[in-house]
């Protein structure tokens, strides 16, 4: 028998191979590797983020202050390298280290205030896009050779296809993710939490403890995805990644994870974001499709993983009363 709580990434996974192979079948250049490797370049960025979003919802929280952080990273670590002369090694550090302090004091204003994470990361999502307007109002080019030298870095697959540097630091930030889901004490705390806090503060868990980490960790996703996306695009712009917040929210809700909490999977996160890009790879092999296609087929497949999620909740509560 399947388990119940398997059901919303084994649902994930059928439409990722069903999208996939539909791809392989209908067009002849979807089955070279260059197509999949791609896909894993282009989404990178919004994988990472989705990876730290993942850990929010599955403690029944949320977090919308993501796609600002990614601009303001972006332009922080563009003035670093730019303006200020720091070497990119150290601008890197310094972006990762801001944001996870303001991730850390969004979940520290969450935990010990008690205030809703909605609000709380709505007004980080105004700070720190303001924040990266102070910086810069343009965009900033990124030009040194060890941010070339990074975009350079590629690793063959047979075919045409190879694996970037920014899809093997996406894939790394991923095993990380599971690794820290599945086999930490922190990992296990959250899904506690995201069952029910209740019973997670009687067992032992350390519950404004976790919550501070959550958005710390969701802190660290975010800013290296601004990092990973200004690697990507050689620049950074006050402006980017608006709208990522949500696209983050879908993949994590495609991928399987409720959005009360509690039940998921970080590789299934994975699927979401990729599943997303198979769908716009699939719009532009097509060509006679503009890219809002893209938007009506995710909102479709995210209503029906949302019905699903209650088609799955009200069965196990009817089982359970049973």
């Amino acid at each position: 028998m399947i388990n119940e709580r398997n059901l919303p990434i084994l649902a994930t996974l059928l439409v990722f191979i069903l999208l996939y192979g539909y791809g392989v079948y209908e067009y002849k250049g979807f089955r070279d590797t260059l197509v999949f490797s791609n896909l894993l370049t282009d989404n990178a960025f919004l994988i990472i983020t989705a990876i730290g979003m993942t850990f929010v919802i599955l403690s029944g929280g949320i977090d919308l202050s993501v796609g600002s952080m990614i601009a303001f990273v972006g332009v922080l670590m563009a003035y670093l390298i730019s303006t200020a002369g720091i070497h990119p090694l150290f601008a890197i550090a310094i972006a990762l280290l801001v944001g996870v302090a303001f991730g850390t004091l969004m979940g520290i204003i969450i935990a010990f205030f008690e205030i809703q994470a909605f609000i709380v990361t709505l007004a980080g999502m105004f700070l720190f896009r303001g924040l990266a307007y102070l910086i810069n109002l343009d965009a900033v080019p990124i030009s040194h050779p060890f941010i070339t030298g990074l975009s350079d870095v590629y690793l063959p697959l047979p075919g045409r296809g190879g694996l970037t540097f920014i899809a093997m630091a996406m894939l790394v930030l991923l095993i990380i993710g599971i690794l820290i889901a599945r086999r930490t004490r922190f990992g296990m705390s959250v899904y506690a939490l995201g069952g029910d806090s209740h019973s997670a503060a009687l067992l032992g868990v350390p519950v404004k403890k976790t919550v501070i980490k959550i958005y710390a960790l969701s802190g660290f996703y975010s800013a290296m995805s601004g990092v990973i996306f200004a690697i990507y695009t050689g620049s950074a712009y006050p402006l980017a990644a608006v709208g990522v917040e949500l696209d983050a929210i879908a993949a994590v809700v495609i991928g399987g994870t409720l959005l009360t909490g509690g039940v998921g999977y970080v590789f299934g996160t994975f699927l979401g974001g990729m599943i997303q890009g198979i769908i716009q790879t699939l719009i532009t092999f097509d060509g006679s499709l503009n890219s809002w296609w893209t938007k009506l087929a995710v909102g479709g497949l995210l209503l029906f993983f949302i019905l699903l999620q209650k088609g799955i909740v009200m069965w196990v509560k009817k089982r359970s009363a049973a």
